[in-house]
């Protein structure tokens, strides 16, 4: 019983707790059994917050329980996040004794809509890599197969969710650490337009492309977290003052007349040929649905990651100044290396990276002009061995972090809004993701077009098997 009800949404979980059959201080019970049983395998939680819930939950009075579409619902958070009172680490030793000393927005906004944090999730360290590997707090795995990488560096939010320990979390996105592990997990992740969510209260990775990100079992969770969590924060200089739109609105309606922008170039090469199959049913059906397939060209992609991390590594630096000053020694050697890294970059080298980033977002916006959506796969392998270092794919070897983001990693620098959702399962029993792009601050027909394909029924996928 306690099992079925951990793998239930959001909305099925308020039903639950609006008829009374069961309360939020159960509905906590059932997650924190879930934490103590799975937890240990699946690295999923640093500081789970057991007790805090307890108390939050036994407190919610009647009329606050229906004050939002989350209010005694369970969740969690990256812990790049603050939580007043709570241990930020960003997976590292080096934050080892920090303590919030408030809520990062999203958080905030959260705790007013009455929902329940459970904790912190694990990442990969200060969200600098794509595999999730953690050498301090242990490497998250794919629920679908635990001896697959859950990806990263949001890794622990996905496998929380993905484990059935909570129905949603927080993540963060600079080039993919939302969508992709989203992806390889068999859940909905998306990554709003840069500016959505404000990221006050959020240790800082790359303030140029750093979003934060939402996961979730269904679209309409995801529509409805958004809400809670969009808004305006005047001390985030990225965020930006528009009205939150009713995204749950748009659900339900047809797709009748979307042009999808359908890419000639770079995000339909070197991919798995069933997730390339994967997308082509996900194409018949929109057509078969009346969208139009429009196809589109992106600006050349073959500098791209280098731009990124061009971008990425001095502004990490800059963050960490003073924590290198002072800690030096306890970071891990990975990031470490990266930081050493953004000393090599020169000031010519940061400011002409800039300028192809704002070259990227006028020459895609462009491409808005003639489509409403763009389809991508949302990665080009399924979730890899833990330890792999590199993949081959026709010929040519890449990195694993580079493969498991080579989707992604643009409209972190584009700014767009981007969803990624399962749509199929792989003969090896992972799943497949596929990536909706929208208009800047459109994510209402990205969920449209999401929840479309999503209640179809088509493409649905098996929840993951523990057998543990």
């Amino acid at each position: 019983m306690t099992d079925n009800i951990a793998f239930k949404d959001v909305k099925s979980l308020k039903q639950l707790i609006s008829t009374g059959q069961i309360t939020p201080a159960e509905l906590v019970d059932v997650f924190a059994e879930r934490i103590d049983r799975y937890n240990a395998v699946s690295k999923a939680f640093i500081t789970p917050t057991i007790d805090n819930a307890k108390k939050q939950a036994v407190s919610l009075s009647r009329d606050e329980l229906s004050e939002s579409s989350f209010a005694g619902v369970p969740y969690a958070s990256k812990d790049l996040f603050d939580v007043q009172g709570v241990l930020t680490t960003a997976g590292s030793r080096v934050f080892h004794d920090r303590v919030a000393k408030g809520d990062a927005y999203a958080v905030a906004k959260l705790r007013g809509a009455h929902a329940i944090s459970l904790g912190k999730t694990n990442l990969h360290e200060f969200a600098y890599g794509a595999t999730g590997e953690n050498e301090v707090y242990g490497t998250c795995v794919n629920a679908y197969d635990p001896a697959r990488l859950a990806g990263g560096s949001s890794s622990g939010s996905a496998a929380a969710v993905a484990f059935g320990l909570v129905p949603a979390a927080l993540g963060t996105d600079t080039g993919g650490s939302v969508r992709a592990p989203a992806a390889l997990n068999g859940l909905v992740g998306l990554k709003p337009t840069i500016g959505r969510i404000p990221t006050a209260g959020v240790v800082p990775y790359c303030w140029t492309l750093d979003h934060v990100g939402l996961m979730t079992r269904t679209i309409a969770d995801c529509a409805d977290l958004l809400r809670i969590v969009a808004g305006y924060d005047s001390t985030d200089p990225a965020s930006v003052n528009r009205p939150v739109d009713n995204y749950s609105g748009a659900l339900g309606q047809d797709i009748s007349g979307l042009r999808i922008g359908i890419p000639k170039n770079f995000y339909y090469e070197r991919a798995d040929d069933e997730i390339l199959a994967a997308l082509e049913s996900i194409q018949e059906y929109l057509v078969a649905a009346g969208a139009t397939l429009v196809p589109v060209t992106f600006p050349d992609m073959e500098q791209s990651r280098t731009v990124s991390l061009t971008v990425q590594m001095p502004e990490a630096l800059s963050a960490h100044s003073a924590y290198v000053q002072e800690r030096g020694d306890l970071y891990g050697a990975d990031f470490r290396a990266g930081l050493a890294l953004g000393q090599c970059i020169l000031a010519e080298h940061y400011v002409k990276a800039k300028r192809f980033v704002e070259v990227y977002r006028q020459e895609t916006n462009k491409l808005f002009d003639d489509v409403d959506l763009i389809l991508t796969p949302a990665t080009p392998e399924i979730a890899q061995k833990v330890g792999t270092v590199k993949v081959t794919r026709n010929g040519v070897n890449e990195a694993i972090g580079n493969a498991i983001t080579r989707y992604t990693t643009f409209f972190n620098m584009t700014g767009h809004p981007a969803l990624t959702m399962p749509c199929a399962m792989h003969s090896e029993g992972l799943p497949i993701g596929l990536q909706l792009v929208g208009r800047y601050f459109d994510e209402m027909t990205v969920l449209r077009a999401a929840h479309a394909i999503e209640r179809s029924g088509r493409f649905s996928i098996p929840l993951p098997n523990l057998g543990m």
